[in-house]
């Protein structure tokens, strides 16, 4: 089956259907029982894509869960009110006090601040590394190492990770080591993560899975052997998502393949503009060998989408306000993967950052491109440039 009518199909089991084309939107705290006999049972299969308790799921829960695992490839996929709470579940759900965390330094802000500011409040060692280490990380594995969280393509600066080389490294070392993958840039789709040895697939599918920026979910896709550990600890945790935020995802995962195509050819098509622009020191997409592990790209991705960076050339506080200030299409706002486009500005990853040979004056900007005609979104962009250069 080809993903685009794997798209339009999964999750769509007539016992999640009950004969309409939708799964039916099924909410729920209590669920009831006629008899000890039947309670029971539910108690039994309480993991089992059963109806127990509403914080275990319904069946728009069940359907949601189906279809990610279709999608990635999973044993499982545990659902959660946002990505943050996919990943701060995932790490919990793997480590205790004692344990080493090597985590990726081109991270998700949040995902170093959880790591900074919790875990190592419970005792839990981390070490961020070089996010283009690939095998290398053997030598930074330890005795008490037991999760490897990965990136790829790190966030903002977009470096491609040897996710098979780590994965490699990590089964062959003495530890019971869990890789885990943030994997929301390639949205499930992009890349297969389990084909490359990755235990653990965490996404924000409030980004490509929803696609239009009204729902938070995350979402947590596991293989075989860490997933019973991933989905009791993450019921004891109490993680749940709202059966209603779930059937919206289920209605975006129905339009992301045409959706993805959209956003990787209009995002090429800008890419390519701006490497011509004198404003420009640096494309970071993944799809252009200036981007640190484009050769993994090749060889670990079957496409891009929407989101990437580029570094300027020159700026200073006036020129870049001025830049952003006035856009039309481009918005200013947290997230991205809707049909939107939008524009952040980053001016501090030489503190944020042990690796890159960032610099101070380094100003990167983050563009998500959406769903608007690429015309009109090149046309933002060069009254952008004029912006700023009158400031210069």
């Amino acid at each position: 089956m080809t993903k685009d009518t794997k798209f339009v199909n999964a999750g769509r089991d007539k016992k999640f259907t009950q004969g309409t084309v939708n799964p039916v939107l099924q909410r729920a705290s209590t669920v009831l029982f006629d008899n000890v006999a039947e309670m029971k049972d539910a108690t039994r299969k309480r993991g089992e894509k059963h109806l127990f308790y509403g914080r275990r799921g319904t069946t728009t829960t069940f359907a949601f869960q189906q279809a990610m695992n279709e999608i990635e490839g999973g044993a499982g996929c545990y659902v959660y009110p946002c990505g943050t709470a996919a990943i701060t579940a995932s790490l919990l759900a793997f480590l205790k006090t004692g344990d080493h965390l090597l985590m990726v330094d081109s991270v998700y802000g949040p995902t170093r601040d959880f790591c900074d500011k919790v875990l190592a409040s419970f005792g839990v060692e981390v070490t961020y590394y070089d996010p283009m280490i690939g095998k290398g990380i053997a030598n930074l594995i330890q005795d008490n190492t037991k999760v490897i969280f990965t990136e790829s393509p790190g966030s903002i600066t977009m470096e491609v990770q040897d996710i098979p080389g780590i994965c490699e490294v990590a089964k062959a070392s003495n530890s019971d080591i869990t890789v885990i993958l943030d994997n929301t840039w390639g949205a499930g789709v992009l890349l297969q993560p389990f084909e490359l040895g990755v235990d653990v697939s965490v996404q924000a599918a409030t980004k490509y899975i929803g696609g239009h920026s009204d729902v938070m979910l995350g979402t947590a896709t596991a293989n075989e052997k860490s997933w019973p550990i991933l989905r009791e600890k993450s019921y004891l945790l109490g993680q749940c998502a709202s059966a209603d935020d779930i059937s919206l995802a289920l209605r975006g995962i129905r339009t992301l393949g045409v959706r993805l195509k959209q956003h990787q050819e209009s995002a090429m098509t800008v890419a390519n503009w701006l490497s011509n622009r004198k404003e420009v020191k640096q494309i970071l997409h993944p799809a252009f060998e200036s981007c640190a592990g484009h050769e993994y790209f090749e060889r670990d991705f079957n496409g891009s989408n929407g989101l990437f960076s580029f570094v300027l050339n020159n700026s200073n506080p006036s020129a870049l306000t001025a830049f952003l200030d006035g856009m039309h299409h481009f918005k200013m706002g947290f997230s991205w993967g809707g049909f939107e486009s939008l524009v952040l500005s980053y001016e501090n990853l030489h503190r944020e950052r042990n690796y890159g040979n960032w610099q101070a004056g380094d100003v990167v900007i983050r563009l998500h491109i959406g769903l608007e005609d690429v015309n009109d979104l090149i046309e933002d962009l060069e009254q952008g440039f004029e912006r700023l250069n009158s400031k210069l």
